[in-house]
């Protein structure tokens, strides 16, 4: 349904944009014989614009679960092997907001699993 400006002239809702990521895995042997990890979001960083209404979907392909959170835009999933998540947020601020893998935050856990969503 159309709504009605100050003007009286129809504006049309905003309709949702879809961006898709993926979980991703780097996988290597080090020197010592021993296997190297890291997981990634991918793509690791996004665009969207400030008020934009974002539905962010993620299909998981390496590693069994990823809870995650959204910093400073009040989201948080979890993503599974095999399956799709999809969250939706709108950014009301300008900046750069990281979505954090809570099971690989750091280099000890095979990650940092970090991806950046850059609001404009």
């Amino acid at each position: 349904m159309a709504a009605e400006t100050a003007a009286g002239m129809s504006e049309s809702p905003a309709i949702a944009r879809t961006i898709h990521l993926v979980t991703g895995e780097f996988k290597s042997t080090g020197t010592d014989g021993k296997t190297i990890e890291a997981y990634r979001w991918d793509p690791g960083t996004i665009h969207v614009k400030r008020g934009e209404t974002v539905n962010l979907s993620i299909f998981g392909v390496n590693g069994a679960s990823h809870p995650f959170i959204i910093d400073g835009l009040n989201v948080k999933g979890e993503v599974k092997k095999g399956k799709e998540t999809v969250v939706t947020f709108r950014p009301d601020k300008p900046g750069t907001y990281r979505i954090i893998c809570l099971a690989h935050p750091d280099i000890a856990h095979n990650g940092p699993m970090i991806g950046y969503i850059v609001v404009d």
